[in-house]
């Protein structure tokens, strides 16, 4: 399939962002010569350098100037050439169901109304529909309505973004979320304090001690699921969870009918991915619905679940053309993620879930890294997306250090530096065993 059935120089819109669900887009649909176009607020964006960017466009930052931000993707809209915008961001999806309608002028719009996205986007309504339709979810209530401070809980954020549809802010403003807090057993919190700092009234969750995380993805065409895809996390950013580090992709009846209960219940349209934790009685427990492409896309891409190229078709009124097949069994890493996660194991320190021991921590990760050769930015045939995250990540790293000046960071420096060393000593043995 090629961009001649869709019209000449027919193109497509990704903004451009840190991870790399962006650039597994340039590369899914520009190997098909339908014509990338790449936006983003920062020029040193890992798409930029990707082979498959046929055109870079610098936009204003959505959280400076969200309606600056709007207008920049709606100018791209009008241009005859762009066929449909595709959302990588929470703030992204956002904007676009907004206004939905001004884009739905100039472009296809395969993405959900306003109306939709806020039940997946308000997780207090997302979690009374999952319960009504029978999945699972933790206990969940809000922070102002009290109760029992026994046991583990965590504290997260109402809403997927804090923007004037959801708290009291001003319409050219939106805010990601804080990231969620873990709370001390049989402690009250600072009720205020921690309002204060989340920016509005966030939700309190029991904590699901359980390292079986999983991901349903799907596209969905009003309702309707074109094609869903399963994997099961095996590493995050942190070792208390996060963003996908290393995943494995599966095939699980009981998950593919707990995602497919949610989005079927929401009457969702476009892609989502909705994460559930698996409980010690294996039972898929609902954590969120994430209403835009998964930052591990290009994973989900090389099983064989080509979402991006179903977005197109979609947007092309093209569902019949999807053929879909993904092969379980496979896994695959994010490399920054992977240092990321053994950095947590040296830095942070979360008092209800168990830190791993470092030595075993880096022999994981090694023997993943040989026996699941596969990786999200790194291709031989487009390099510069891989070199370009590896140096943003060292500037991420280097930067609060310089700040910070040499005092605790260099003494945890110094430590990482024994650790590392004493480890390296015994990989190797270790690896063979």
């Amino acid at each position: 399939m090629t961009a001649t059935r869709w019209g000449p120089g027919r193109s497509v819109a990704v903004p451009a962002i840190a991870p790399p669900s962006s650039v597994a887009c340039l590369r899914s649909l520009g190997r098909r010569g339908i014509r990338t176009i790449a936006l983003s607020e920062e020029e040193s964006t890992p798409a930029f350098r990707s082979n498959y960017c046929e055109e870079s466009v610098v936009v204003p930052s959505p959280y400076e100037n969200l309606e600056a931000y709007r207008d920049a993707l709606l100018s791209i809209a009008m241009r005859p050439d762009v066929a449909t915008i595709v959302p990588v961001r929470d703030v992204d999806v956002y904007v676009l169901a907004r206004d939905r309608s001004a884009f739905a002028e100039h472009v296809t719009t395969p993405w959900p109304d306003l109306e939709t996205l806020t039940r997946a986007q308000d997780r207090v309504e997302l979690f009374d529909t999952a319960q009504r339709v029978g999945v699972p979810v933790p206990e969940t209530r809000l922070l102002e309505d009290g109760g029992d401070w026994e046991g583990e809980w965590i504290v997260k954020s109402r809403y997927c973004v804090l923007a004037d549809e959801y708290v009291d802010c001003p319409s050219d403003r939106i805010v990601d979320p804080p990231t969620t807090k873990y709370l001390r057993p049989g402690v009250r919190p600072d009720v205020e304090a921690l309002r204060a700092e989340m920016g509005h009234v966030p939700l309190v969750q029991e904590y699901v001690p359980t390292p079986d995380e999983y991901g349903f993805f799907a596209v969905y065409d009003h309702g309707e699921a074109l094609a869903t895809f399963q994997h099961r996390q095996r590493r995050g950013y942190s070792y208390a969870g996060g963003p996908s580090a290393f995943r494995e992709s599966v095939r699980i009846p009981a998950l593919e009918e707990a995602g497919r209960a949610v989005l079927d219940a929401i009457d969702w349209h476009g892609v989502a991915m909705v994460e559930f934790l698996r409980d010690e009685d294996g039972e898929f427990k609902l954590m969120e619905v994430n209403p835009r492409f998964w930052s591990s896309l290009p994973f989900s891409v090389q099983t064989g679940a080509d979402f991006p190229y179903y977005y197109w078709l979609m947007a092309h009124d093209s569902p019949e053309l999807i053929d879909h097949e993904y092969e379980a069994g496979m896994a695959g890493h994010l490399l920054r993620g992977e240092l990321l996660y053994l950095r947590s194991i040296l830095f942070e320190d979360i008092e209800i879930v168990d830190r791993p021991d470092f030595s075993d921590a880096l022999v994981d990760v090694a023997r993943s890294l040989y026996e699941h050769p596969r990786f999200d930015y790194l291709r031989t045939d487009d390099l510069g997306p891989f070199v370009r995250d590896m140096l943003n990540a060292y500037d991420a790293f280097k930067a609060p250090e310089r700040s910070a000046g040499a005092g605790r960071k260099g003494t945890r420096r110094t430590a990482a530096k024994r650790l590392l060393e004493r480890t390296s000593h015994s990989l190797v043995g270790r690896l063979r065993q």
